[in-house]
């Protein structure tokens, strides 16, 4: 037996699995600070004496932060390398949380919600791209997936941090408390590889073969090192403005479709503001904290559920199966929030209208944002492309939250679900008309059914 042939011992890629989990953690980062804001509002609002528009403010300024880095993400993470610049996130997120812990006013509070948000931003784009890169095909998907996994965690664990300070009326110690995982998720860091398709890239062929070695044969590695130099070639012949070819116009209204869908259907309205639309249900803070935790644990459940089924379910029947479910959930809530009695048994049915519609937006426009991006996108121009859609995100993530509270001020809480609802119905046509099946399929299959459903639509 060669040493080649001799089995891979117990230890092999174990460095791999320490990097690819301390990455994911910037998902978790994600998630948490994003969620934590809906019940510290509670009491934020009455101590500064914000009212909806200042509300509106603190929570939109951690998108505008998340728009900015998601736009900057990916020169920053070229420019540095990937372990640098998750170094520097995880940086940023002590920082940002610590901040916020502290903040004596609004404006400090904004300032360090902005910071949190160049993290999340920039993490959005660098994590999965991080994992991507360094860990075997084998197990590229799953590691991948865990990132989208614990962005649910992260949101689920906000929210039981928010009940466990909500007897207490206080704010602070949610928001500094995600200095914690922060910090762990830089000392990690601080023994993780460089991403091998990065060092490539560089001219540093040794350096990445050392980092595949740690989870590939020497034949593997030295494959992927020209796959990696195929691909780049491939790559540098694409810029921005090639975006407009006429044959990539399927695939970015698709992309960008996607994205708008996926937030104008209004899910980080409940996101952010679920305490704050159940607080006249339950008649106080404490009541309304401890109902979102239930819609944040139906939020993880049903995403790990998903993620773990999407392969044998298909990508289609999934979106518009989920889809259609969230339309009939928001009419009922719309119906719901009209009768003039919303305690008692209409409260409850609130709240399981609640847990419905977040169940199936996870299990279909919570993980097609993403997983559209990565599979109906020429390799040569998928980062740029995936990047318009990531925008899109976030920039209408920016409009929701800055809108939600007015609207329901102006049209009541059934106005606003009414306007997601018709949303949605329009959404789920359009992809009706558009979405391909990508299961099991080539990029060439999945473009040629693009081409032909958007000749037909």
């Amino acid at each position: 037996m060669t040493t080649r042939d001799r089995p891979e011992p117990a230890t092999k890629g174990r460095g791999i699995g320490l990097a690819t989990t301390v990455a994911a953690a910037g998902g978790l980062l994600f998630g948490y600070d994003t969620g934590v804001i809906s019940g510290a509002l509670l009491f934020i609002g009455p101590e500064f004496g914000l009212g909806e528009t200042g509300k509106q403010v603190v929570v939109g300024a951690l998108l505008v932060g998340a728009l900015v880095g998601a736009l900057a993400g990916g020169t920053i993470t070229d420019a540095l390398g990937r372990r640098k610049t998750l170094l520097g996130v995880a940086a940023v997120f002590v920082i940002g949380a610590v901040l916020s812990g502290i903040a004596p006013g609004a404006v400090t509070l904004v300032v360090a919600r902005i910071l949190l948000g160049l993290s999340i931003g920039v993490s959005s784009v660098c994590v999965p791209l991080y994992i991507a890169e360094i860990a075997p095909k084998e197990v590229r998907g799953r590691l991948v997936s865990m990132n989208q996994f614990l962005i649910t965690i992260g949101i689920l664990l906000s929210y039981l941090v928010n009940s466990v300070f909500a007897e207490a009326h206080s704010w602070r110690w949610p928001l500094a408390i995600a200095a914690v995982p922060a910090l762990a998720m830089l000392l990690g860091l601080l023994g993780a590889q460089e991403s091998p398709r990065w060092l490539v890239l560089r001219d540093r062929v040794d350096e990445a073969r050392a980092v595949l070695l740690a989870s590939r044969t020497p034949e593997a590695a030295d494959a992927e090192i020209t796959e990696i130099r195929d691909a780049a070639r491939a790559e540098a012949r694409w810029s921005w403005a090639d975006l407009r070819r006429p044959q990539l116009r399927p695939a970015l209204t698709l992309g960008i479709g996607v994205a708008a869908v996926n937030q104008l259907v209004g899910v980080n309205a409940v996101i952010y503001y679920a305490p704050t639309i159940l607080q006249g249900v339950f008649g106080g803070s404490t009541g309304a904290i401890l109902a979102t935790v239930g819609i944040g644990l139906v939020n993880a459940i049903v995403t790990a559920i998903a993620l773990a089924r999407i392969d044998s379910w298909g990508r289609r029947p999934l979106l518009l199966g989920g889809l259609a479910v969230v339309v009939l959930a928001l009419v009922s809530l719309v119906v719901l929030f009209l009768l003039p009695d919303r305690t008692g048994v209409v409260g409850i049915l609130i709240v399981v209208a609640l847990c419905v519609y977040i169940a199936a937006f996870a299990a279909s426009l919570g993980i097609a944002i993403w997983l559209v991006n990565s599979e109906v996108f020429p390799t040569a121009v998928r980062g740029k492309a995936a990047g318009l859609g990531a925008t899109t995100h976030w920039g209408l993530d920016l409009v929701i939250a800055s809108t939600t509270l007015t609207l329901i001020t102006a049209l009541g809480e059934s106005g606003l679900f009414a306007i997601f609802a018709v949303i949605g119905a329009a959404g789920f046509v359009f992809l009706y008309k558009l979405m391909p099946e990508t299961k099991g399929r080539s990029l060439e299959e999945i473009d040629a059914e693009l081409q032909a459903r958007v000749g037909r639509s």
